[in-house]
Parts: C-alpha cells; structure tokens; sequence
C-alpha cells in the first residue's frame, strides 16, 4: 500500500525475497504466465544473477511446462486473447535464462522463440487486448518483449539469417523490425521500450533517434531524482483509454509521486543505451531508490488499472535491484 513505511536502511534481500515468493506464488494460485509477475521474474531475475545468486528453477520449469500446453494449441487460437502474450513472454524469459545462466541457446528457448513468429501477424507485431497497462495493454509493448527476446537468445539471429530452412522465421523478424521503425510509438513509455529494444538491436534506430530518446527519458526526471511512470503518457493513451477515469480521479494526478517501476526502468534503459553510471541524473535516481524502499522489500508503485491489487509493485521491485547492479552500486554487491 501506498502508506508503507520506508525502510531505514535497503535491503536487498527482502527484495530478492519478495521476487521469488511473489513468482511461485502466482504459479502455484494463478497458473499461467502474467507479464507483469512470473514474466517479469524470468526477464529481470536471471540477469540480477551478479548479485543475488542463481534463480531457483521452478519458475524456468514452469514456463516449460506451460510452453508444452502452448505448443499444444493450433496457431489460431494462439492469436486469440492473452495467448500471444503468454508466448512472448515465455520466449523472452527462455531467452533471457540462456543468456544469463547457462550461456547457451537451449532447445526449449529454440522451439519457444519459433512458436512465437509463427503466431505474428502480417504487420510485424501480435495481437493484444486492451488490458492492463502498461503490459497487456498494447501490441507495442509485445513488438518490444519479443525483439529484446530474439535478441537476447544466444546465437538465436545469427542462427536463422544464416539458415536456407529457416527463411520464413528470418521474414518474420524482418517484419518486426520494419513494424518498430515504422510504427509510430503510442507515448513516451513505448518510447522508452523502444531505446531499450535498440540496445539490443543497434541497427533498429540511427544514433541521432537514440539521442533524442534518451533525452525523452531525460526531460521526465522529478526534482526529486525518481520518474513517475503516470507522467509518461495521457490517461486516454494507456489501454486504448480505458483507465482514464480512474487516472483522473487520482488525488495526486496533477503531480504524481515518482514511482520503483519507472524509476528502475529509466535507470536501467538509460544505462543499456550508453549513459554512464555517474550521470548526475542517474546517481540522482539510485538516491531515490535507495532512499525509498518498503518494509516489505518492495518499492511502491499504484496500479494504473485498479487500486484493490497493485502488480506493478512486482516489477516496480524488479527493476530498481537491476538498475542498482546496472550501476555497480556496493549496494547490491553479492557477499
């Protein structure tokens, strides 16, 4: 909740905690792959391996079993709802697990990834639902999940643009590039996406594009250090609109606190994209972070869709602990 006290000192651990509970947690009640809880966990906590020790696997075995399912279905039903969501991310979560635990590009990542351009639409991206910003709530957001996974997949790319079987699926990242450098992003927060996505693919955007996103970022630091993530679009813009009222009815919607999500997020795309950890702006955000951590381990953030269940928490954890270790901060630095 919102009123949680701070904690006097931060704590990594109870964040490490949080993440890992929270991931089996919903495994266990929810059973499905949600972007914003155990997709979150496979896509941020390999990479906090540095510092918090190797992820337990039951989460990896999870998506495997669930990929199983998936693969079960014909590709049709695959486009249908928040299927081509589950399967982008369990490829991104795959993909990110190789990269960062075993350092090779598994079977399983292989079939997932495949799995995952064969249910692309003709225009590059996936179907979504106009959920739950900001995950589930445009095809943006999934056109930049599924690049990053591509692109993080070890030897993934190389393997299919140099593959004679495997032209359709080299058309289909093709197609997806075309439709980031085509499309127009929604708002600033699929702008952010983008820079992040071209951290991983350099020939997405010219430098002169990544410069001017990198200032977009920039332009929405608070005086405080922190970034809130309501600042980065109008409440008509997320979820095809469909959370305006709410947003408008925030008490604080003039002025809206800075937030662990978009904080953690800013820091981490901003260190992707080149900036250097003693940027100013970006001491000035592990400040923030440092300084506002709950007693739970968890750093707050509101959910943009309901105030009776806030998920966002949930990667408004994951991403300060990355932007901490993205930053060499002794904070995060494993004993």
């Amino acid at each position: 909740t919102a009123d949680e006290k701070t904690r006097s000192e931060l704590s990594v651990q109870a964040a490490a905690e949080y993440l890992e509970n929270g991931s089996v947690a919903w495994n266990g009640q929810r059973k499905c792959v949600s972007c914003h809880t155990n997709g979150t966990y496979m896509t941020i906590r390999p990479a906090l391996t540095k510092s918090l020790g190797a992820p337990g696997e039951s989460t990896r075995t999870f998506f495997l079993e669930q990929l199983t399912k998936l693969s079960a279905e014909p590709n049709e039903k695959l486009r249908e709802s928040t299927r081509p969501a589950q399967v982008i991310y369990i490829a991104a979560g795959l993909a990110e697990w190789d990269a960062a635990i075993s350092g090779k590009l598994s079977e399983e990542t292989d079939k997932a990834l495949k799995l995952m351009f064969a249910i692309q639409e003709s225009n590059g991206t996936w179907g979504s639902l106009n959920c739950w910003p900001p995950f589930e709530s445009d095809a943006y957001h999934e056109a930049t999940v599924a690049a990053m996974a591509a692109a993080a997949a070890p030897g993934w790319l190389e393997k299919v643009t140099s593959s004679s079987d495997l032209k359709e699926t080299a058309a289909a990242v093709e197609r997806l590039k075309t439709y980031l450098r085509t499309q127009t992003p929604l708002h600033d927060y699929s702008r952010v996406l983008l820079l992040w996505t071209a951290s991983r693919m350099p020939d997405l955007l010219t430098e002169d594009q990544k410069k001017e996103l990198i200032a977009t970022v920039q332009k929405h630091q608070k005086a405080d250090g922190s970034w809130s993530i309501r600042s980065f679009a109008a409440p008509e813009a997320w979820g095809g609109g469909n959370r305006a009222e709410k947003l408008k009815a925030e008490p604080e919607f003039a002025d809206p606190p800075g937030d662990g999500h978009m904080t953690g997020l800013a820091i981490i795309v901003l260190r992707s994209s080149g900036v250097p950890a003693s940027d100013e702006k970006i001491q000035s955000g592990i400040r923030w972070l440092k300084a506002n951590q709950r007693e739970s381990g968890r750093w707050w953030t509101r959910s943009l869709n309901t105030d009776s269940w806030h998920f966002i928490t949930y990667s408004g954890t994951a991403y300060p602990l990355l932007a901490l270790q993205m930053c060499d901060d002794p904070a995060v630095a494993r004993k």
